[in-house]
């Protein structure tokens, strides 16, 4: 029996042309100006030194690493040090009200309906946790952050590897064949599938449901239930 739903959120909660149009140019224009002003924080400190390390830039200037995150905006990366950068810039986007996070019309009752019917929801994304908690905290359909038991990132791991879905289970505190993972991204159903848990596969529109699909697929949160889900 389902007791918990795991959810991925570009494609599957919201728009990915809402992070891809309005976030990442919003965050690379600002970054620069970021980058200077609060270097001196511990927090940015930190992820900054992380960002140069995974790059290979041994003594980098300052200009060098706003260039190497600037570059990882444009190639859509999903570096842990550039994620939490680009969480922190939002914040101040999302409280000076120059966006609100975009997701699907049903989406927001759907959580609702589960989370009345005793469904633990969490959220696994590339996005940092941090970020995460802006976007559904400051969503076109209200503050949907209270619906949420738990946020998890690239620090637990790959999208794309069973282990993750081990570790996210694991913290979760129920067995994986109790969970069920919604995304838009087969391979990330297919790692969830690996470690156990159900998996269900959502084409937004334009997308459609593939005939030879390996995971049960729906086009909506309206299509997602709880009888018959796949398991590994």
């Amino acid at each position: 029996m389902i007791r918990a739903i795991l959810t991925d959120i570009e494609g599957t909660t919201s728009s990915i042309d809402f992070v891809k149009d309005v976030l990442f140019p919003y965050a690379r224009k600002q970054l620069p100006a970021f980058v200077v002003t609060h270097a001196d924080k511990p927090e940015v400190q930190h992820w900054l030194h992380e960002a140069a390390k995974e790059a290979g830039l041994v003594s980098a200037t300052q200009q060098e690493v706003i260039d190497l995150l600037q570059r990882w905006i444009d190639d859509d990366s999903k570096a842990t040090p550039l994620k939490a950068l680009q969480g922190m810039i939002w914040e101040q986007g999302y409280r000076d009200g120059e966006f609100r996070a975009h997701v699907y019309p049903e989406v927001s009752r759907k959580l609702q309906e589960w989370k009345a019917q005793g469904m633990d929801l969490y959220i696994y994304s590339s996005g940092s946790v941090a970020a995460q908690k802006l976007f559904f905290g400051y969503s076109e359909a209200g503050d949907l952050s209270r619906l949420f038991s738990g946020h998890f990132d690239t620090e637990v791991g790959a999208k794309r590897a069973a282990e993750s879905y081990r570790r996210i289970a694991l913290t979760i505190g129920r067995p994986a064949g109790e969970i069920l993972f919604l995304s838009d991204t087969v391979a990330e159903l297919d790692a969830a599938q690996s470690a156990g848990m159900h998996t269900i596969q959502l084409a937004r529109v334009p997308a459609i449901c593939p005939q030879d699909a390996t995971h049960r697929c729906t086009a909506d949160f309206d299509g997602v239930d709880f009888d018959g889900v796949n398991i590994g």
